[in-house]
C-alpha cells in the first residue's frame, strides 16, 4: 500500500488566488494544504504591472474585481504588510473620436454594476494631468483604483496563509489528479499521494490541464505580458494609465521610476518555464509611452522582464465550482488579471467552500460556459 496523506482542502497553485483561498479558509479553522511546483509567487502573480484597478475590466469581471476591493483596503490586517499599494485613480485613454465612444459606452455599462467613472475631454484632461502628450483625446478616471507591488504582495499572501496555519508545500508537482469516491487523490512527484475532500484548481497558465484531468478542457493560449521600468525621474504620474487598445500601461512610483509595459514577450523552455522580453516590443511599447507621457522620451530603460499567465478564448478567467465534479472549484488563467482580481478569487471560493454560496456573481466566469453540452453559468 502506498503511502498517502490526508486534508480536507488542497489547492494547486501557489500565486495570489491559491494562497489567498488557503488564507480565507484557515480564517474559517478549515484545514488546507497548498501545493506549489516552483516558489509561490514567483510567476505571474510576482512578475506583473502591479495595476490595482476595476476600470477596463469585462463586464464579467467587474463584481468580483470590486468585491476585491474590501481585501486590497485591508492589506495590513490580511499579509501583514501593505504591498506599498497606492490608491492614486486609473486614468484610461482615448486617442480617437471612436475611442472615446468606446469610453462613454463603457461608463454607461459599468455604473449599473457598481463602478462609477468620470469622463474627461481634451481641455480638462491637460488642465488635470499637465504631464500628457498631445496625443490623447480625452480619458476615463476611476478614482478609487491604483497600484501596489507584487513582488512584496505575492509571496507576502503564501507567508500569510502558512502564519494561518495552511500547509505550504513548495517545489511540490501534481502529476496526476482523479476522483475515488467522495475524495481527490492527488499523485506528487517523488512524494506521497495526497487526498482531500475539496480541490482548487489554481494553477495559473498550467490550469486547463488540472481541468483536463476531469474532462474540462479550456482552449488556452499562454500569454507574456513584457514590462520595463526606468531610471527615477522627478515624480509627476500619480494614476496608473492605460490606453484603449491595451498597447501601453504605465505608473511611477515614489521614488521615481516609471514601469510601462504593452506587448508581449516569447515564452520558452520546458512546459512554457522560462520567458524572455523581445527587443523590438521593447521600443514599440517606449516610443508609445514617449507619446502618451513625453518626459518619458529622456529616461534611460534599466530593466525589463516577462511572466507567463494564460489567457482563454474570451479574455477572461475561469472561477468557481466544476460543471462536471462535486467538490472541485477552478481559480485559473485570470488573462492578465489576476494581481488584482486573484485575492477576491480566493475570498469567493473560500465561501463557497465554507458556505456553500456567495454574495458576490461570478456568473459567466464558470468553467461550464467553455462546455456547451453543459450550458453556460
Amino acid at each position: 500500500m502506498s503511502r498517502s496523506a490526508e486534508t480536507e482542502v488542497a489547492v494547486i497553485g501557489g500565486g495570489i488566488a491559491g494562497c489567498a483561498t488557503a488564507l480565507f479558509l484557515r480564517r474559517r479553522d478549515i484545514p488546507v494544504t497548498v501545493l506549489e511546483r516552483d516558489r509561490c509567487g514567483i510567476r505571474a502573480s510576482g512578475v506583473n504591472f502591479g495595476g490595482v484597478r476595476h476600470q477596463g475590466r469585462d463586464l464579467r469581471e467587474i463584481p468580483l474585481s470590486l468585491r476585491g476591493r474590501e481585501v486590497w483596503q485591508n492589506l495590513p490586517a490580511l499579509i501583514g504588510i501593505d504591498g506599498e499599494l497606492m490608491q492614486t485613480g486609473h486614468l484610461r485613454l482615448a486617442r480617437s473620436a471612436e475611442d472615446m465612444q468606446i469610453l462613454e459606452r463603457y461608463r454607461d455599462e459599468a455604473r449599473p454594476l457598481g463602478l462609477e467613472l468620470e469622463l474627461l475631454g481634451r481641455d480638462a484632461l491637460g488642465r488635470r494631468f499637465p504631464w500628457i502628450g498631445a496625443m490623447p483625446v480625452g480619458g476615463s478616471f476611476s478614482p478609487l483604483d491604483g497600484h501596489a507591488n507584487p513582488r512584496l504582495v505575492a509571496p507576502a499572501f503564501a507567508v500569510a496563509a502558512r502564519a494561518a496555519g495552511a500547509e505550504v508545500r513548495e517545489g511540490t508537482e501534481v502529476v496526476a489528479v482523479e476522483r475515488d469516491g467522495d475524495v481527490f487523490r492527488l499523485a506528487l512527484r517523488g512524494g506521497p499521494e495526497l487526498r482531500c475532500r475539496i480541490l482548487v484548481n489554481a494553477a495559473g497558465a498550467w490550469g486547463n490541464r488540472i481541468a483536463a484531468f476531469f474532462d474540462e478542457d479550456v482552449s488556452m493560449r499562454a500569454e507574456v505580458p513584457q514590462v520595463m521600468v526606468t531610471e527615477p525621474a522627478p515624480y509627476r504620474v500619480g494614476p496608473v494609465l492605460g490606453v484603449i487598445g491595451g498597447d501601453l500601461y504605465l505608473r511611477q512610483i515614489p521614488r521615481g521610476n516609471v514601469i510601462f509595459g504593452g506587448g508581449e514577450g516569447v515564452a520558452g523552455g520546458a512546459d512554457y518555464l522560462l520567458s524572455r522580453p523581445r527587443p523590438e516590443i521593447a521600443a514599440r511599447a517606449a516610443s508609445m509611452a514617449a507619446r502618451i507621457a513625453p518626459f518619458v522620451e529622456k529616461l534611460s530603460v534599466i530593466r525589463m522582464w516577462t511572466g507567463v499567465d494564460g489567457t482563454t478564448a474570451d479574455g477572461c478567467p475561469v472561477v468557481g465550482p466544476s460543471g462536471r465534479v462535486p467538490g472541485l472549484l477552478h481559480a485559473f488563467a485570470f488573462c492578465g488579471h489576476g494581481f488584482q482580481l486573484g485575492p477576491a478569487a480566493g475570498l469567493v471560493l473560500a465561501e463557497l467552500i465554507a458556505d456553500g454560496r456567495t454574495a458576490t456573481s461570478i456568473e459567466g466566469l464558470s468553467i461550464a460556459r467553455f462546455q456547451p453540452r453543459l450550458g453556460a453559468a
